[in-house]
């Protein structure tokens, strides 16, 4: 679906989060009512390190803003209820697993410790000189 270019700016407002914004954008229908879409846009690179920004776009419509706004809101509670608020992010968890594992890996480790072995000498010990080995 082309979107046409010429589309008259009614009201926009963007939301910057981390490596993401979301654009949330008040269009005009032929008929000349408004619907919104809602945009992600993230920046990525090239191979050649290059930003461009990928996009997503979905368009709402009135009839289903309600329905929309009610879903984002009993989405948005039960991930409050079930996890907090608080971010976790991927370092953490990676750092919790890697401590776990190790906690892991120690109990399955034995450790077996020798007693320390000395050296013992003997006055019967000749010394050889191998410097002139080899030589005619």
């Amino acid at each position: 679906m082309a979107e046409n270019k010429n589309i008259e700016e009614i009201f926009s407002k963007s939301v910057r989060a981390g490596r993401r914004t979301y654009f949330f954008d008040v269009r005009s229908t032929r008929a000349e009512d408004y619907y919104m879409t809602v945009t992600e846009s993230k920046r990525d690179f090239n191979e050649d390190g290059t930003p461009f920004y990928k996009k997503h776009k979905i368009y709402l419509y009135k009839e289903d803003f309600e329905k929309f706004k009610e879903a984002l809101k009993e989405v948005s509670n039960y991930i409050i209820k079930e996890k907090g608020e608080e971010v976790i992010t991927k370092k953490e968890v990676k750092k919790n697993e890697t401590t776990k594992n190790r906690v892991e890996i120690k109990k399955e480790i034995k450790i077996e410790v020798k007693p320390e072995i000395q050296e013992e000498t003997s006055s019967d010990f000749t010394e050889v000189n191998f410097d002139n080995l080899g030589k005619d």
